[in-house]
């Protein structure tokens, strides 16, 4: 029953894609074009129910389901994939956190699509790494916390919306808690200019002692390293399928490209037969992944070596869609180029690609006895 509905959801997000996204794929690019009306649709189509159970009002239909949604979308507009991904985030986090009353009627508001928001945890992620010191400060106060500092890279931003990060206590523990950026004290501004990927509302946040009820903190101190433990697999997984709804983009601007110049494409390396079948077997892992994640029973490394070889496969696919494509991948205008830049993205956005590497060589270290 539950792949007929998973077929159905995937449909309607194909026709979603094909009469609303593609048409905008460009102006997204091109011109930091917003995609709201389509993450709200993505809500309406139940792309971000299949993560969360019937009780909590979901579909069950699953991360493995939710992945290749955000691929479907991936696969004409990368910047959209992501946005898609961020607002899975926070639906898995609040999914995974304390039970709130509040937190249940925002998560239901989140997984339809009438909230949006974003994850703000890559700071996080890299200080539990050992990469980055915490950048947040928490004071505990009578109604819950006070945060201060500041978050140079946060996406799908905005009036109304919703943020997940985390903070450090004075006495060295730390925490996680949604806010909203319309709150007393939050502040967003944009950033430099980037060379792609600009449609994603991707802000500084800077925060002066936010008021955090007790209601609005996902985990304690006490709860903070196991929430992060049991949730990124999942966050890792989801964020994978952007890169693979990449490559199945730049697949298809191959087998266009051949269309007009097969004879002298197939001297070039990473033919369409090759990548293809490298993206199937990547496919094939993160399907057998997805429900171990859910389970919290994914062996980390194996999540993490399988975001790593879709950030690798990434930049082969996108490099050799423009060289497929010839002059014209050359062109600002050109899908091919615009893949070149998604996939760059894909590999320095966090887990970055070293990173990656570099937490796989840990784990795989003998452990003192």
């Amino acid at each position: 029953m539950h792949q007929a509905e998973s077929l159905a959801l995937l449909r309607r997000i194909d026709r979603r894609v094909r009469q609303q996204l593609a048409p905008q794929a460009a102006a997204i690019d091109q011109q930091a074009l917003y995609p709201q009306a389509m993450l709200r649709g993505l809500g309406e189509d139940g792309a971000y129910a299949a993560l969360l159970p019937a009780e909590q009002g979901g579909s069950s239909l699953g991360l493995a389901t939710l992945m290749a949604s955000i691929s479907e979308v991936g696969a004409a507009c990368g910047s959209t994939a992501f946005l898609a991904w961020c607002q899975s985030a926070c639906v898995y986090l609040l999914r995974h956190a304390a039970p709130r009353e509040e937190l249940s009627a925002t998560l239901s508001e989140l997984a339809a699509g009438r909230r949006l928001g974003g994850p703000g945890l890559s700071n996080a992620i890299k200080h539990l790494a050992g990469l980055e010191a915490m950048r947040l400060r928490a004071e505990l106060c009578p109604q819950g916390y006070r945060i201060s500092g500041e978050l140079p890279w946060v996406s799908n931003l905005g009036a109304g919306h919703l943020f997940v990060a985390a903070a450090s206590c004075s006495d060295g523990g730390k925490l996680v808690f949604l806010a909203d950026c319309d709150a007393p004290g939050v502040r967003l501004n944009a950033g430099p200019p980037i060379a792609g990927m600009n449609g994603t509302r991707t802000l500084c946040v800077k925060l002066d002692q936010v008021l955090i009820p007790s209601e609005r903190v996902l985990a304690e101190p006490a709860a903070f390293v196991g929430f992060i433990r049991r949730v990124r697999p999942g966050f890792v997984l989801a964020q994978a399928a952007v890169g693979l709804g990449i490559v199945q983009g730049c697949l298809d601007d191959i087998q266009a490209a051949n269309l007009r110049d097969g004879e002298q494409n197939r001297w070039l390396d990473h033919s369409y037969e090759e990548l293809a079948a490298e993206l199937a077997a990547l496919w094939r892992e993160a399907k057998t992944l997805a429900p171990l994640a859910e389970a919290c029973q994914a062996a980390p490394p194996r999540v993490l070596r399988l975001r790593a070889e879709v950030s690798e496969l990434c930049l082969r696919a996108a490099m050799s869609a423009q060289l497929h494509a010839g002059a014209a991948g050359y062109l600002l205008s050109s899908p091919a180029q615009r893949r070149l830049r998604e996939a760059s993205f894909i590999a320095i956005v966090t887990p970055t690609l070293k990173q990656l590497r570099r937490e796989i060589h840990h784990a795989e270290q003998p452990q003192p006895a």
